[in-house]
């Protein structure tokens, strides 16, 4: 059978933006004259104002930048074509794993192209209900669930909700059998899921309000609260956090009501780890570990037997076991030793499912309460593997599979045989069989070796000519494993290479592999990035004329460096949400948790000299041809604040040498990315792939007949 596809068709003579349409005149960023001095050392910071998210004149400058952006934008003549192709390969169901909650199976479901996804339940007659609908909460889908919990019997729920992307929840608290809300909606409430103890109430977090701009004020002493059914927020009692400042609180209840497990940190990597017996009204908080030099959590107990996975003395992580009436760590016991690869492990079932690593993507190993293994999980393939969580009692547990090239589908998994079959298999209008996946490993600048999987259609010639898109991240102990996208799988349709490294910062190789990204060895997360772009052009894969960088959040920060340092590598640069203006990132919202990762410029003369040196604000220069650039951002980010994309993007315009263009995108109404509605996230990757096609000089796309 014959498919349509668009293919694009680049030509051989490379037409630049001066040729093709008039030179972009900027919105006049006014400069302000602020003065930081940093130890011996003044800084200039002269777009200070743009950190005033209320200010009318930040909002003119938002509305006068957007302008230029999609009228520069409007002129791509393919970018129709683009859109029309993603919503049609995105419009597929999408059905998530199953679970159950008292007398209900509950599971979530998207048409097609929903702005967010439904929570549907049948009873057991089979009976299919709408129980939760997203798209009703608001008017232009920029309202999104942001999790839920049912109490112990199932017969409440507390589900929270995000308004325009922010990290700002309400918790809405609902009988789950009748559907009626029953109290006043609980708010302020930020980084915290929600944890019922049996049907009586909850745990959460939050944050005292701050004073002045709540997207971009200083939050920095979280609290775990016990909301009681019945009673008034403001008569909700602080559990833990009100003794001293730790930056994130995060309190659970152990599957058989139990305990409370609470974890407190300072910073993004170690925490302290406390427990408390709630079937003792009087019992006190006990301390397992009372420091922030590993990370720990308890994931399942058996009694008083307590399962806890750590990276204390294990860089790649194990299962220890300890009683709780003597749980300091010098009493703890190997369950699931630290092997070679990380492990990430989840119980269901009545087993432990161990997770590994390695080389990125998944391979999984079930083991008894006895800490016997049971068997290797056999896959469906190379890719990544999530799942396999459930309550000790169900038969059928779940699990998700993906790789580069195949969409998500969901398989039952049957503890006791050991067997899986196809739950769901999405119906994609993609063809996996026309494409590969390869990981290569290449060398960075002081000889690591660094894997990185490339992508692309079979029978891709290697002649330097393939648009190829470089994405990044490399930080926070975070780990790039294949996953499916309708995103790329458009633009790998239309001849482009997708390259994903797994850089140092990251989490593939272990707490060593983080720690070698952080701190005063930053600079070796953008050297891997700029070896890989290196690799890729040596192989004849590409060539800076037809390479694109791309990365969000702590990967903005890590194309706003590599952009800096090499700008002569690449044609096309992406940077989304990134953390740009690296001497003040600590002085908004959640930041100064970044800290284990970054350093702050205040911590020593050193450090600030080092911070300074990559910092992607500070280091833009005049006279110098940047790559034609993109940054995109939410004005509602209150994890990485706009400002951080407004200021870079106010210097490049300001100097940017030659007739690349330098535009930023920003949404309106959105924040750092979660919930962001369907239409959104279709429009946003348009935008980005019919940018960066263009400016490597590809002015149409063919539709060819195979």
């Amino acid at each position: 059978m014959k498919k349509t596809f668009l293919i694009m068709a680049v030509s051989t003579t490379i037409v630049s933006f001066g040729q093709n349409q008039n030179p972009i005149k900027y919105p006049i960023t006014r400069k302000g004259e602020t003065m930081d001095l940093y130890f011996d050392t003044k800084v200039a910071d002269p777009y200070r104002w743009l950190e005033d998210d209320k200010s009318a004149e930040t909002g003119a400058w938002v509305k006068a930048q957007n302008k230029v952006t999609y009228e520069y934008l409007s002129k791509i003549p393919f970018r129709d074509a683009l859109k029309t192709r993603l919503e049609k390969l995105w419009n597929y169901e999408k059905i998530g794993a199953p679970f159950i909650e008292g007398n209900y199976t509950y599971y979530y479901k998207n048409n097609g192209l929903q702005n967010q996804s439904v929570l549907y339940r049948k009873d057991s007659k089979g009976t299919e209900t709408v129980f939760l609908d997203p798209n009703t909460f608001s008017k232009e889908g920029t309202t999104s669930l942001g999790g839920l919990d049912f109490s112990k019997d199932g017969s409440k729920v507390a589900y929270a909700i995000s308004e325009g992307g922010s990290d700002w929840r309400k918790v809405i608290i609902m009988d789950a059998i009748t559907q009626k809300i029953i109290e006043d909606t609980i708010v302020d409430v930020k980084f915290s899921g929600v944890s019922w103890r049996g049907n009586e109430g909850f745990y959460y977090s939050s944050y005292d309000k701050p004073k002045g701009s709540e997207l971009s004020a200083k939050t920095d002493q979280h609290k775990l609260y016990f909301h009681k059914l019945g009673t008034l927020q403001k008569q909700d009692k602080v559990i833990f956090g009100a003794d001293k400042k730790r930056r994130y609180v995060g309190g659970h209840v152990t599957e058989d009501d139990h305990y409370l497990v609470i974890t407190a940190s300072t910073s993004t990597y170690g925490n302290e780890l406390y427990i408390q017996d709630l079937t003792n009204p009087n019992s006190p908080i006990v301390t397992l570990v009372d420091n922030f030099k590993s990370d720990s959590n308890i994931v399942d107990n058996e009694g008083t037997k307590l399962f806890i996975e750590t990276d204390l003395n294990a860089p790649n992580k194990r299962i220890v076991t300890v009683d709780f009436n003597n749980p300091k760590p010098e009493n703890w016991k190997d369950f699931i030793p630290e092997t070679e690869n990380v492990l990430t492990p989840t119980t269901g079932g009545g087993y432990f499912f161990a997770n590994y690593m390695k080389d990125a993507v998944s391979v999984v190993k079930q083991y008894d309460y006895s800490g016997k293994l049971v068997r290797e999980i056999q896959l469906p393939g190379v890719g990544t593997a999530g799942g396999f969580g459930g309550k000790k009692k169900e038969k059928t547990l779940y699990y998700s599979f993906t790789n580069y090239i195949t969409p998500g589908s969901i398989y039952s998994f049957e503890p006791k045989s050991g067997t899986s079959a196809v739950y769901q298999k999405p119906k994609v209008d993609f063809n996996s069989e026309e494409y590969e996946s390869k990981q290569v490993f290449y060398t960075s600048k002081d000889g690591t070796k660094i894997p990185m999987l490339i992508t692309h259609k079979k029978g891709l010639k290697r002649d330097g000519k393939n648009p190829t898109m470089l994405y990044g991240y490399g930080g926070f102990n975070v780990s790039l494993t294949p996953s499916f996208s309708i995103a790329n799988a458009v633009w790998m349709e239309n001849g482009g290479i997708l390259a994903v490294p797994n850089l140092r910062g990251g989490g593939e190789y272990g707490k060593k592999w983080h720690d070698a990204g952080t701190k005063m060895q930053k600079q070796n997360v953008f050297d891997d990035f700029i070896a890989a772009a290196e690799y890729l052009i040596a192989q004849n894969y590409t060539s800076s004329q037809f390479l694109a960088i791309r990365g969000g959040s702590n990967g903005g920060l890590l194309v706003g460096a590599t952009m800096n340092q090499r700008p002569d590598l690449m044609k096309v640069a992406l940077p989304a949400v990134g953390v740009m203006d690296m001497l003040r990132y600590h002085t908004f919202t959640s930041g100064a948790g970044w800290a284990y990762d970054y350093g702050t410029a205040q911590d020593s003369k050193e450090m600030f000299a080092y911070i300074k040196g990559y910092s992607p604000v500070h280091n833009i220069k005049k006279g110098i041809q940047y790559p034609a650039t993109m940054v995109t951002t939410g004005d509602h980010d209150d994890r990485v604040v706009p400002a951080h994309s407004f200021k870079f993007a106010a210097e490049l315009q300001q100097k940017q040498t030659g007739t690349n263009p330098a535009l930023i995108r920003i949404d309106i109404n959105a924040g750092h990315g979660a919930g962001k509605s369907v239409a959104a996230t279709i429009q946003e990757n348009v935008d980005i792939q019919a940018f960066t096609l263009y400016n490597m000089g590809i002015t149409e796309l063919k539709k060819l007949v195979n």
